[in-house]
């Protein structure tokens, strides 16, 4: 297994023939999701269910503190793939939510290449993807297929 070099992130100068299952694209760290996060996002997303955002309102349903909208952590699993590739060579993109994120957990999101083929002309990578807390906890997993566009 290796790592992909952060400088070299740029798919169109990566030679499709060097990658290999195993090999794990640079991880993302969002950072802590604060208060203000989740509020933005409410705002940017138009997801206002108030158990992101209303601390009473989440105890009132059980919980101890408001928690990120799971869209959120596929929104950070978009962002790290955008970042080593351009948007239109995402040609899949899906995920399974497998635990909450609280409140001031600090997000990872990872991708390791499980997959190469050759398909109608186009070099393509699947990724499985994940996003973790600073537990170790799992919070996100999926997959997602990309475009490696030829060297120029």
């Amino acid at each position: 297994m290796v790592s992909i070099d952060s400088n070299a992130l740029e798919l169109h100068a990566l030679d499709f023939s060097s990658l290999s299952i195993g090999d794990q694209l640079p991880p993302l760290q969002f950072g802590a999701i604060s208060r203000h996060t989740l509020a933005l996002y409410c705002g940017g997303s138009g997801d206002h269910n108030p158990i992101h955002v209303d601390r009473d309102f989440a105890q009132a349903a059980g919980y101890d503190d408001v928690f990120a909208h799971g869209m959120l952590s596929m929104a950070i699993l978009g962002r790290m793939l955008t970042n080593w590739t351009a948007q239109e060579n995402i040609k899949t993109f899906s995920v399974r939510f497998s635990a909450i994120t609280q409140v001031l957990d600090e997000v990872t999101a990872s991708a390791t290449i499980s997959d190469k083929t050759s398909e109608n002309g186009e070099q393509r990578l699947t990724l499985d993807i994940e996003t973790r807390t600073q537990t170790g906890a799992k919070t996100l997993t999926g997959s997602a297929t990309i475009v490696v566009p030829p060297l120029k």
